[in-house]
């Protein structure tokens, strides 16, 4: 017996929800998807996760949520995710924080393990414990509990999620890198039996800057100009990453997925800019 995970990249935007909205379905009956994981720290504009997106997601047919620095971004996140037990934070946060580092879930019969982690670089706003140290204690702790257990490292460098995926190696069944929202070239499973890809892609639009307007993005880097990043809509994509694993915990094939959404029409993009300036 085997099971099919879909691991969808960063949802970005209005855009990303569309995308989910007007392709998923579609995509888990055809690939034959068992669980949907989704990074959705920036399906809110961009920045954050806000608790009505959140449940929006959930009724989309996205299983669980996984996060990042951005966790705590929208203030009814902070109260929400220490209710909903499918929105995972970074299990490196500290321990009191609301939310909840991992999940176990029954898919098929089997006891699967989703872990979310938070890289050391580039995220000057948050000082979390050491992921490589807290990736060990939590594999050993949830050996006796699950049959598979699949990370999803939120990190800012490719040196910082290869090198998990070489720590991780025969523990866990699967390591998914997320935050650059780019797409990678190197799924592969490395030699003990685990899958990895440096980074898991977006869902939203790819001819923009990681999913916002290039224009407002380059006046930015020129006057150095605090603004707003609006969202972009061209080129919206489905991406992400399928993982099949057997009971043993080994995975068996990791797949890279990319899905044309159409572009709403322009009213539509309107109405996402007036509900964002209220």
């Amino acid at each position: 017996m085997s099971i099919r995970i879909l691991f969808l990249g960063e949802i970005v935007g209005k855009a990303g929800i569309i995308a989910i909205k007007n392709g998923l379905k579609a995509l888990k009956a055809s690939h034959q998807i068992d669980y949907v994981v989704a990074n959705g720290e920036g399906a809110t504009y961009g920045f954050g996760l806000g608790a009505n997106h959140a449940m929006f997601l959930q009724k989309l047919g996205v299983n669980v949520i996984t996060t990042g620095e951005k966790t705590y971004y929208k203030i009814d996140m902070v109260e929400h995710i220490a209710k909903n037990t499918h929105i995972l934070r970074p299990a490196n946060y500290p321990s009191g924080n609301p939310g909840r580092g991992y999940r176990i879930s029954e898919i098929k019969g089997l006891k699967v393990a989703f872990i979310t982690l938070l890289g050391n670089a580039e995220f000057p706003r948050t000082h979390l414990a050491n992921p490589y140290i807290a990736i060990n204690a939590l594999l050993e702790k949830l050996k006796p509990e699950a049959n598979l257990v699949f990370l999803q490292f939120h990190a800012a460098t490719t040196a910082e999620k290869v090198t998990m995926a070489y720590h991780v190696d025969g523990r866990a069944t699967a390591m998914i890198g997320t935050h650059t929202k780019v797409l990678t070239a190197d799924a592969r499973i490395l030699p003990r039996g685990t899958a990895m890809i440096t980074d898991n892609g977006r869902c939203g639009s790819t001819l923009s800057v990681g999913g916002f307007d290039p224009a407002g993005e380059i006046v930015r880097h020129i006057s150095q100009i605090p603004s707003r990043s609006q969202d972009a809509w061209a080129g919206i994509e489905l991406q992400g990453v399928i993982v099949e694993a057997d009971e043993q915990g080994k995975a068996s094939s990791i797949e890279t997925i990319r899905i044309p959404i159409a572009t709403p029409p322009v009213e539509e993009q309107k109405k996402s800019e007036e509900n964002r300036n209220v």
